[in-house]
């Protein structure tokens, strides 16, 4: 039964990374590129990560990956913050809303 819950999970992690990579590939945009790049950091990891523990379980490989995940998860969003950030820069030479923009 393990042997059968590893496999569904990391399925669904190569699954999820597969269609990251199709978004990476496919969007016409930067921006839209950037919510796929998103998804790669979170799904993929973290369904790496529930099987290695149904595997191991918490031992010491164990706590060292939840450390890892966690940092994609805290790190990947300012990753992709920072990146979007960036891009307005350079698209519209400024990061503050524009008139048409601002909530009434």
């Amino acid at each position: 039964m393990t042997n059968v819950a590893v496999d569904v999970l990391l399925g669904v992690a190569v699954a999820a990374q597969l269609v990251s990579c199709a978004g990476l590939a496919l969007m016409r945009t930067t921006a839209d590129r950037l919510h796929y790049t998103s998804a790669g950091f979170t799904v993929g990891p973290f369904c790496v990560l529930a099987a290695l523990i149904v595997r191991e379980g918490i031992g010491s490989i164990g706590l060292q990956s939840v450390a890892a995940v966690g940092l994609l998860f805290l790190a990947g969003p300012v990753v992709v913050h920072a990146t979007a950030r960036a891009l307005r820069r350079i698209e519209l030479g400024e990061v503050r809303p524009r008139l048409e923009e601002r909530a009434p």
